[in-house]
């Protein structure tokens, strides 16, 4: 796959400010600053497409993104920053409840996790929350340049085995910073693309 058109549509904070039905979506979820933003510019080549920060909590509504007049990327609210009020997190998981059980047109969600680091309490429950709807199976672990290639490999096992991944369950490495692992995963998404609509939606 090669993304040769990439824009911003709007941000939603509730179902009726979601675009329309009519293209197919996959989802990007991660905690917060584990380099959504940084991954979307990477694989469409647009620097600022999704806007960067260095302080974790910034993206606080749902956003969408054109791509390729084909499909869309939807770059989900961070989850698991500490020091936003209560109100705000509770405000963030009903946003993301409403989008992913009540998304049509959803194809998968993409969960980002840090490569640095075993998979926190909340990387596990929302990896078990996409399987129980079935939107599961599609892991990319971020910010691979930071380890040593037998470091890597050591943290991949451990991330597969702490959200138990399954036989048929994806699992890549990737760096926004060197670029490693771009192709990779946009041969992932459109393999996700092409597979349609999980069973059961």
């Amino acid at each position: 796959m090669k993304i040769t058109k990439a824009e911003f549509i709007t941000s939603a904070a509730k179902k009726g400010q979601y675009p329309d039905e009519s293209l197919p979506e996959l989802a990007f979820a991660g905690r917060s600053n584990v380099g959504k933003s940084s991954l979307l510019n990477l694989l469409t080549g647009r620097k600022a497409l999704a806007k960067v920060s260095s302080s974790p909590g910034k993206t606080r509504l749902i956003n969408f993104f054109n791509i390729n007049d084909s499909f869309r990327i939807v770059d989900l609210p961070g989850y698991g920053y500490a020091k936003v009020p209560k109100f705000v997190s509770e405000d963030w998981g009903r946003m993301m409840e409403d989008y992913l059980s009540g998304r049509p047109n959803l194809v998968r969600v993409v969960q980002l996790v840090d490569s640095r680091h075993a998979p926190t309490a909340q990387d596990r429950q929302m990896y078990e929350y996409l399987r129980y709807y079935g939107l599961s199976g599609a892991v990319i672990a971020t910010k691979s340049d930071k380890l040593s290639k037998n470091e890597l490999n050591k943290n991949l096992a451990m991330i597969k085995k702490d959200l138990e991944l399954g036989e048929g369950d994806v699992l890549l490495p990737v760096s926004a910073l060197s670029g490693n692992g771009v192709e990779e995963v946009l041969s992932l998404i459109e393999s996700l693309l092409q597979s349609g609509v999980p069973e059961g939606e």
